[in-house]
């Protein structure tokens, strides 16, 4: 399978010569997605049919099950007699996702440390041992999903709050995580030379640890607001990142 640019593409799991049709749908659905989340499909950008039918070798049906899929999960937009587009980024939404992010993962970090057993500090632990081996640099060389910068970031926060205990709140806080890549994505893009990402989740862990909740949550406020800067100062006043 071809990935949109014609470089061949490495499908998650494999797909052989003649899979059923779900199959070949997943592995469109997750190449798309992984293109999306990292801006290599840039926001707004069109997505034909038919092109990409051609360039991953599926049929139309595989790709349009795909793209609608993508549309459920809000990366997509489907437009009538307009086809398929990636959903824009703008910095009223930018805002508003990161105000929820904060409430909701704070809720859900607080409720972690308050349940959080020997086993969570060992996560939290490991998951951050894991992380800060891996030079920030490396995170814009990286997609969710590939093994490097961005799937040991996930891990990390999902750590930090994998003692919360209610199922909602996380099947939650994952979506608003996953429809905050794209502006991680941006915000690497940009820079911020003088960033310290290690020192912002250092802070978050280490008052997590010793079981400073407002400590935790105002470091993690911090964190999420950092990205959300970094965007918003690359982005000229009335013209959203499309």
């Amino acid at each position: 399978m071809r990935r949109p640019g014609g470089e061949t593409i490495s499908v998650p799991g494999g797909v052989a010569p003649g899979a059923p049709v779900r199959s070949l749908t997943s592995a469109v659905h997750a190449a798309l997605r992984s293109d999306i989340l990292t801006c290599r499909l840039a926001p707004g950008e069109k997505l034909p049919v038919a092109a990409l039918a051609k360039r991953f070798d599926v049929s139309l049906s595989a790709v349009r099950e795909a793209l609608s899929r993508l549309v459920a999960d809000g990366f997509v937009l489907s437009e009538d007699q307009r086809g398929f587009r990636v959903s824009p980024l703008d910095l009223a939404d930018l805002l508003d996702l990161t105000s929820t992010r904060i409430e909701i993962e704070a809720l859900a970090l607080r409720r972690s440390i308050a349940r959080g057993d020997a086993g969570w500090e060992r996560a939290v632990r490991e998951s951050w041992d894991a992380l800060r081996q891996v030079p920030y640099a490396l995170a814009r060389q990286t997609a969710p999903h590939d093994g490097g910068w961005a799937d040991l970031h996930f891990a990390f926060h999902e750590a930090l709050v994998s003692a919360c205990g209610l199922g909602w709140l996380m099947r939650f806080r994952k979506a608003l995580f996953e429809q905050s890549e794209r502006y991680r994505a941006l915000a690497r893009a940009v820079g911020g030379s003088d960033r310290d990402v290690n020192a912002e989740h250092a802070a978050i862990v280490e008052a997590a640890l010793a079981r400073d909740a407002a400590a935790a949550e105002a470091a993690l406020a911090l964190h999420f607001t950092t990205t959300m800067e970094l965007v918003r100062a690359a982005v000229p006043a009335g013209s959203p990142p499309r």
